[in-house]
């Protein structure tokens, strides 16, 4: 069977829905809606279940790799945001740090391996569809590697700051583009 794709409206409705869960994790009762700590949680209706879910973002790291003053960008090939640009990044690992996060991502997306030099900055990010983020950039080196877009990229290269592609996928890398445009580039 093939893969099912959702729209972004229908992505985007479920994420503000608690992401469609309706069921506790822990003992399998149904989830209700409660206002709990000043804010609508949901909650596990078994009494004997304390369970409660927190609407929280999910981690992602990602690289800010600059070369001959361009900066390396992938174009996604995944939903959402299909042909848009983006800084390479991706979501956490469970047991990863968020430094191993970058350059696995950094890797798989376009075959460069790098090193990371500093933070860069943290930015929240509530447009993916699919889940809030909080995405920790870095400032890196390529090292080696080749470039070739793979895993969820169609394609990779090196953009100067005056040639960026028109559509960047997410206001923080927007963001970040801008950020570092003003720190490093002025």
């Amino acid at each position: 069977m093939g893969k099912k794709v959702l729209d972004e409206k229908i992505l985007f409705e479920r994420k503000d829905n608690f992401l469609g869960y309706k069921f506790c994790p822990r003992c399998g009762n149904d989830l209700k809606q409660e206002f709990i700590d000043n804010k609508d949680r949901l909650a596990c209706t078994n009494e004997q279940c304390d369970f409660i879910y927190y609407h929280n973002p999910v981690p992602a790291a990602g690289a800010i790799v600059i070369k001959d003053r361009k900066i390396l960008l992938v174009k996604r090939a995944v939903m959402p945001r299909v042909g848009w640009w983006c800084i390479p990044a991706g979501f956490m690992e469970w047991s990863e740090h968020p430094t191993q996060t970058a350059v696995r991502e950094v890797h798989e997306e376009t075959g460069l391996d790098i090193e990371l030099k500093s933070l860069f900055d943290i930015y929240t990010g509530n447009d993916d569809p699919r889940m809030n983020a909080l995405l920790i950039l870095y400032l890196a080196s390529e090292i080696g590697g080749e470039l070739a877009p793979a895993d969820d990229a169609q394609d990779a290269g090196f953009f100067g700051f005056d040639e960026l592609p028109g559509k960047i996928a997410f206001i923080s890398h927007r963001q970040a583009l801008a950020d570092y445009r003003e720190r490093y580039l002025k």
